[in-house]
This record gives structure tokens, sequence and C-alpha cells, in this order.
């Protein structure tokens, strides 16, 4: 049996949206992906508030790039590894342009790549923040430049996985954010990703 890395932020755990609870196994799609798996384990590693090198001053230990060497290390060895991270960047505290959190994503996959081949490493843009995440009974720390910024997001990792020869899928492309909270995954849209994902990862000859 081999191991696969699921390595992402809050709707990688599987945030309920609207509420600090989480999914329970059989809805949050790294369940999912697990279930139609047959001589591999996935390994969740989601953490709410997680970036690819941003320090949050609020909320520490949540650099991707700086935890990713323990992970690494702790669950070596690795059949292929997931990676969805960039939707905490595009908050304003840190004021980053898609093209600067695409160098945060490099600096996770060097990471990576230490441990693994290119072509092991499934690349995930996050889904796409919605037009009133910003809101007060929603999320204030992202505004109207955030939204945009995790739109462009698509093109910026598709580029970056297709010049380093890792696979690549946009979770924009299959799922979307609850208007519950404009940021988090229902229930559908973790079905709706374990279903894309699988197919990618059988597309890698890892599943």
């Amino acid at each position: 049996m081999g191991s696969i890395l699921a390595f992402g932020d809050s709707n990688t755990w599987g945030l309920i949206p609207g509420t600090k609870k989480r999914y329970p196994w059989g809805v949050r799609w790294t369940s999912l992906v697990q279930e139609e798996l047959k001589e591999n384990r996935i390994i969740e590693d989601g953490l709410c508030g997680r970036t690819t090198v941003f320090e949050d001053q609020l909320r520490p230990f949540r650099k991707g790039a700086e935890v990713l060497p323990l992970t690494l290390e702790g669950n070596y060895p690795l059949d292929g590894a997931i990676i969805m991270l960039g939707t905490n960047d595009c908050k304003t505290m840190f004021n980053a342009s898609e093209h600067v959190i695409g160098l945060g994503l490099e600096k996770c996959l060097d990471e990576l790549e230490k441990y693994l081949l290119p072509e092991q490493i499934l690349v995930i843009s996050p889904i796409s923040l919605g037009e009133d995440v910003w809101r007060p009974e929603k999320d204030p720390e992202f505004d109207s430049s955030s939204v945009e910024t995790s739109i462009n997001l698509r093109h910026e990792y598709e580029r970056i996985a297709k010049r380093r020869g890792n696979r690549f899928l946009a979770a924009s492309d299959v799922a979307g954010a609850s208007t519950v909270d404009d940021e988090h995954m229902d229930e559908e849209g973790h079905k709706a990703l374990a279903f894309a994902i699988v197919q990618k990862l059988s597309e890698m000859n890892i599943a």
C-alpha cells in the first residue's frame, strides 16, 4: 500500500461553511478520495489558515513551506502528493498578487520535489472566493481585490505546474464557494472535487 499526502488549508481540512466545525469522514473530499483508492492511503494534512509562505501574526505556524519538510520527513516514503493552497494568501494583510503567491507555491513545490518526482505531484489551484466574502458577517480579512486575485490563481498555478512538470487541476473548474461564507465548499463541492481528483490520480497511475 502506498501513501499520498494531501496538503492544504481549511478546504482540505473540511471546514463546514459558516462554522468552525469539520465535515465528517465520508463528506470531506480527502475521505471520498480515500474511499475510491484501492492500494493507496491518503494522508490528510489540512490546516485552517495555512498559507504558502506568509506568516500570519494572528495565527502562528501557518507557513506551508516551513512545515512541509517536517511533514515530508515524518510521512516518508510517499507515492504522490496533492497540494492545494493559496486562498489565505489572498488576505489583505499579505497584499500579495497572484504572481507572488505563485512564488510561494514554488517554495512548497521545491520541498515536495526533494522527496517526489515532479510528475508525482498534483497542483490544485483553489476555488475562487465569492464576491461577497469580505462582508463583516463573512470574512473581512479579504476584500474585493482578494476575490480577483483568487480567480487569477488558476492560470498562475497552471503555468507553474506546466513549467515544472507537475500535474494540474483547477478546483474552481469543478467546485465553488458556498454562499454561506463565500470561502468554503459545501458537501456537493467536496464531492465534485473528490471525483475530479480521483480521475487525475488515475491518470498519474497512483490511484
